[in-house]
Order: C-alpha cells, then sequence, then structure tokens
C-alpha cells in the first residue's frame, strides 16, 4: 500500500463474516475450554459456562452494545486484491490460535 504512486484507501480483510459468539468459543477451546451457552434466547440474557465445571466465564454488558447495532459487518477486500494483489491467508481459527498463543506468551 504504502508502495503506491498515489494514496488510496484499501480494506484489508478476509469476506468472511463470524460472530463474537464463535470467536469466544474459538478462543476458550484454544486453552481447552469448551463454552456451553445457558439461558432464554440469543444475547443479553445468555451465559457462556466452561461445559466441564459450569463455571461462568463469559456474561453480556448492554452497555457495550452499539446504539445503532447493524446485524451485520463485512468487509469487502476486493480493491486491495484488484490492485494490489493482496489475499488474506490466515483464517478465524488460525487468528484465534495465534492471539491466545500471543496473550500466553
Amino acid at each position: 500500500m504504502v508502495q503506491q504512486d498515489e494514496p488510496e484507501d484499501f480494506v484489508i480483510a478476509t469476506g468472511e463474516t463470524h460472530s463474537v459468539r464463535v470467536f469466544v468459543e474459538l478462543a476458550f477451546g484454544e486453552v481447552g475450554i469448551e463454552i456451553e451457552w445457558r439461558g432464554e434466547g440469543e444475547g443479553v440474557d445468555e451465559v457462556g459456562v466452561d461445559a466441564a465445571t459450569g463455571d461462568a466465564l463469559v456474561e453480556f454488558d448492554p452497555r457495550y452494545y452499539r446504539p445503532t447495532e447493524v446485524e451485520l459487518l463485512l468487509g469487502d477486500p476486493a480493491k486491495a486484491k484488484e490492485k494490489l494483489g493482496w489475499e488474506a491467508k490466515v483464517g478465524l481459527r488460525e487468528l484465534v490460535k495465534m492471539m491466545v498463543e500471543g496473550d500466553a506468551a
């Protein structure tokens, strides 16, 4: 990007979408904990618990919800691919693994 003749904005993204729930499950899975969701429906009335112990590990706090929450956030990397030849090489599972390993170090 920085080597382009003219400055431009690029979206660097995988073009995939994943829920926070999936991210949480993958992250805990990296340390050997299976998350089980308990409660009514999905969202603020749910708690993520350690399936083995029943300990509550994930709770939702409505203070952190965006006032105008959108249903879908999805980055479109088409321009970066077209103009830079850039494509994502790391998927969500591998990214989560790298993040957990980085935090554990």
